[in-house]
Parts: structure tokens; sequence; C-alpha cells
């Protein structure tokens, strides 16, 4: 497994990591899974308050707890759910985020976040509130670094213009280039980690039946396949080429998994080739597509 560093942290984590979002904490195999991955080499997990109202918080520090020493944790804050369980709001206040993270660090089952991050946002926020909790936060020592989890770009460039963020977490796939506009290079130039996640577009780049994906028709979507399974060959999983096709760009730190079964940790983690990408199959993967852009929130 190849690790990177973590935008301005000193968080070493794997190229792969594990999003627990997708994890069925009723699935008796569920912790075998997080361990699993661990074989393998993943060191990174990733979670949020808000999946299955904490039950997924739960299921990784019951998972990690006995690993915690070679593990880093990542956690979600801002989506605070309703008393009857209907649903949730958003919630960035300052004095929320203060009382949220307890309520994590005891479902996690461990004194401290490695990475906190506000889960979602728009720039009607009062960010420097937001900031402000996230610094308080680091100074108590119960997180490590923070960041966002957005695709937003004017989200985005408010946080890196006025916090000291470790990482962003957006969707980045090679059906959804558009980080490749601006913001993976803005991140970059600024130290700032990428969490890329979808990283196989809901299965289309994994094995899954073509359909249409954001702005981009089936036929599309099946020529970018038709060079993706060019480009992979017989040493290697759609899936791999997949996630190698997103860490060729060094911005980002590792491509978060989102994995439910065995097979799927199997397919993505089995020999993951670490050699990346060379220029002429990057190439030929980008000229599969067009790159479109954001088109709201620029």
């Amino acid at each position: 497994m190849e690790y990177r560093q973590l935008g301005n942290s000193d968080i070493s984590i794997s190229a792969l990591s594990f999003g627990g979002m997708s994890l069925d904490y009723q699935n008796p195999n569920a912790i075998s899974l997080l361990h699993k991955a661990i074989d393998y080499g993943v060191n990174f997990f990733d979670t949020s308050d808000l999946y299955d109202q904490g039950q997924n918080e739960i299921l990784l520090g019951n998972a990690l707890k006995a690993h915690r020493h070679k593990v880093s944790i990542a956690t979600k804050v801002g989506n605070k759910w309703r008393s009857d369980g209907s649903g949730w709001d958003w919630n960035p206040r300052k004095n929320y985020i203060l009382t949220a993270v307890h309520k994590s660090l005891q479902r996690l089952q461990t004194d401290y976040i490695d990475l906190y991050q506000l889960h979602g946002g728009t720039i009607d926020d009062p960010i420097d509130e937001i900031i402000d909790a996230f610094e308080t936060l680091k100074k108590q020592g119960e997180i490590r670094y923070y960041g966002i989890s957005s695709i937003r770009p004017n989200v985005i460039r408010e946080y890196v213009e006025k916090s000291n963020i470790t990482s962003v977490m957006m969707q980045y796939s090679l059906l959804d280039r558009r980080p490749e506009e601006k913001c993976l290079s803005l991140l970059q130039k600024n130290n700032i980690g990428v969490l890329a996640r979808g990283t196989v577009a809901k299965g289309l780049l994994a094995g899954k039946s073509a359909k249409e994906y954001l702005s981009h028709s089936v036929s599309q979507v099946e020529k970018s396949v038709e060079c993706l399974k060019t480009v992979t060959g017989a040493s290697k999983t759609l899936s791999q080429t997949a996630m190698q096709y997103v860490l060729k760009h060094h911005g980002v730190s590792s491509a978060v998994m989102g994995l439910r079964t065995e097979n799927q940790v199997i397919d993505s983690l089995h020999n993951f080739p670490e050699k990346e990408l060379s220029q002429q199959e990057y190439e030929i993967l980008q000229n599969s597509n067009n790159a479109y852009l954001y088109e709201h929130h620029r």
C-alpha cells in the first residue's frame, strides 16, 4: 500500500481509505470487513455522526479500538438529527459543534479525532464562527486537524483563504472531473489534501451496467468504461484503475472507498498496484470524456 501525507498535517494515510457510510451496522460481518482492510494496509477510516444516527461511529469505534495506535479516524459534523428521528437539519453553529464532538468521541471510543470535518456547508454559513469552533477543539486536544466535505468552489475558496483546513473531501472520478478545472490545483498549491469520494461513480467504473451519470449519456459512460478496460488489462480490476486515475493527481491524498462486502474489499485492495498510471494511460482515460464544469456555487 502506498501512503501519502494528508495535506499540511503530519498524518501519513493510505492511498486507499475506508469510507464507513456504506457499511450496515447490523451486518455481523461489518467489523471483519474493517479488519480485512487493515490487513491490506488501510490506515484511514472515515465516518460521520449523521450515518445511521451515530451507529456508524459506534461500529467503527468497536472495530478500531484495538488498532487505534496505527489508524487515523475521521468523522464529520453539522447535520443534527431531530429528536423524533424523522430527519436532520443543518446546524453549523459553534455551540453545536463543540457539543457534538463529545458525542462522537464517546461513540468512537477515543480521546481524540484525527480529522474533524464540516459535513457540507454553504457560503451563507457563519464561516468565521465555524473556523473558531474547530480551532478551539484543536487547542483543547479533542481533534488533531480539521477540514470540510464540499464540492462547492465558492465555499472551498472561502476556507482556503480564511482557515487552516488540512483537507477537503470531494466527489472526484473519471466520470466526474469537475474538480480538475480549478479546485485540485488550488488545494495542491495551498498544501491542502484532497480526499476523493465516489471514485467508482456508483459502481459504473467497477462493472455495473452503464446508465446516465451527471451530464454523461449512457453512450458516453460506455466509452469511458471501454477505455478503462483497455488500460486495466488482466493484472488488476476496473475499480483499481478507476482509483489509480484519481490518485494520478498528486494533490489527492487518498481515494475513499465505500465498501460493504468482502468481494468489494478484495476487488479494491488485493494486490493494489502501487505504480501509478503512465502518462499515456492517463491521457487515454482523460480523452474518453468531457471534463464538465461546476454549474452552481462557483
